[in-house]
């Protein structure tokens, strides 16, 4: 998993292995969702772990119901301003299809595609998925942040 290429939202070409270590929170995002509003929470997941080796990934997508049309630096300016997001936004890219991003075919593996906007993958330290959550699951439930807290290194 660490060495699946990663587009940045802000240009940068890295890997996944710029998180290995680290807990991560990987989220299919868009800026004109119903669920939109759940960056304030995964927000407030970032500011309360990110000291305990906590990050998460937003991944912007355009295929569910075309909500997120932006450019990377129009998403990126809408999170900054509406919501303060200072965790990593990748660029935008497809969770599902033939063009699926290499990261999504790892994290689903052999499992159901993405069904919406805002579906989480939290991954452990060592790369490996440790559970799946649908998008109606709000980033500060009791379920993730008792997951999120056990996976802390």
């Amino acid at each position: 998993m660490h060495s699946i290429p990663l587009a940045l939202n802000d240009g940068t070409e890295a890997d996944f292995g710029r998180f290995a270590g680290k807990t991560v929170l990987v989220v299919n995002v868009a800026s004109a969702c119903g669920f939109t509003r759940q960056y304030d929470g995964l927000q407030a997941l970032y500011t309360r772990f990110q000291d305990r080796g906590f990050e998460i990934l937003g991944v912007p997508c355009n295929q569910f119901g075309a909500q997120e049309s932006g450019s990377d630096a129009e998403i990126e300016d809408f999170c900054r301003k509406n919501f303060g997001v200072t965790f990593a936004l990748a660029a935008k890219t497809d969770v599902n299809g033939e063009d699926q991003h290499p990261l999504y075919a790892a994290l689903i593996g052999s499992g159901d595609p993405i069904r919406w906007n805002f579906e989480k993958f939290l991954v452990g330290p060592d790369g490996a998925v440790i559970a799946r959550y649908a998008s109606d699951v709000e980033p500060e439930s009791e379920d993730l942040l008792a997951a999120i807290e056990a996976a802390l290194v």
